[in-house]
């Protein structure tokens, strides 16, 4: 019964609130990082991130379970998730070491685009994308300096961000609940993935409560909190239409910029605000008339 409520309250609220809530957690991990950077190395930035997570979707919601009552197929997609998550945190940790996280942003941004540009159907949705596409690319500020290495890395967290929006729907089919609990088992992958290689740079941190409690914190707003509402989310959108709004994801960056930093944007970061609002506002409102014309019909 208290699972049903549960599945209830979720079900009453907007898929859009969690994706906002995830897009607004996206950028509170980062303000953690900083503390960790000049102690703890990139690679280990990067486990403790996976590995606090990880913990705590052991002890909430025991994943393991869910593993093992899985059929084979079932287990290859936790698999593939679980390495996916774990080699794109590395590659976007390496990343943003070597280039300016702006540049980062922008690559990033390419794969959420395509898989929009994959669903998209009508004249309209492609504006919208268009639209979306232009204000994100305004709102990073993109330029194309720094190290190559760099770039290797920008481009492999790219495609590994697109593979996660792909799995991360397959697992989320049934339900936000079920994809959360899917989630964690691919969490406990990603952690095995990333300790060979993350383990031993964090090793300094854990002697010392602050880098540790900083790294758990980087684990719940960067992990935790945004890829539950990411399945949530996901359990209800359309892949399309969750790729486009991952567009909002600059959008946010600079709103936050504004409430918590006083950072106050320019007028082409506005534009591109504008730019991306537009955009999902196009593209929902298209989203909204195919559905009324289905319940007609």
């Amino acid at each position: 019964m208290v699972q049903l409520r549960k599945a209830g309250a979720t079900t009453r609220i907007p898929p859009h609130v969690f994706f906002l809530v995830s897009a607004i957690f996206h950028y509170l991990g980062p303000a953690f990082a900083v503390l960790l950077f000049s102690s703890v190395s990139v690679l280990g930035v990067a486990w403790f991130r996976i590995a606090s997570a990880a913990v705590i979707f052991a002890i909430w919601r025991r994943p393991w379970r869910i593993f093992l009552g899985a059929s084979w197929a079932q287990r290859r997609i936790f698999l593939a998730l679980g390495i996916v998550l774990g080699l794109m945190n590395a590659c976007f940790y390496l990343a943003i070491s070597r280039l300016p996280l702006g540049t980062v942003g922008a690559i990033e941004f390419i794969g959420p685009i395509t898989l929009a540009a994959l669903g998209a159907r009508t004249r309209r949705n492609i504006i919208a994308l268009l639209l979306a596409a232009g204000g994100g690319w305004l709102l990073t500020d993109v330029r194309f300096g720094g190290q190559p290495l760099g770039f290797v890395f920008a481009f492999a967290n790219c495609a590994f961000f697109m593979l996660y929006v792909v799995l991360g729907h397959r697992i989320a089919q049934d339900g936000g609940a079920a994809g959360i609990d899917r989630l964690g088992a691919a969490m406990l992958i990603a952690l095995l993935t990333i300790t060979p290689i993350g383990f031993t740079g964090a090793l300094p941190a854990m002697t010392q409560p602050l880098l540790l409690l900083a790294g758990i914190g980087v684990g719940i707003c960067s992990s935790v909190i945004p890829y539950v509402c990411d399945q949530l989310a996901m359990a209800r959108l359309p892949r399309a239409t969750f790729a486009l709004l991952l567009s909002l994801l600059p959008a946010s960056a600079a709103v936050i910029g504004v409430i918590v930093l006083r950072q106050i944007p320019t007028h082409i970061e506005i534009a591109g605000i504008l730019l991306v609002a537009c955009g999902v506002a196009l593209h929902q409102e298209s989203e909204a008339q195919s559905n009324n014309k289905k319940m007609r019909s």
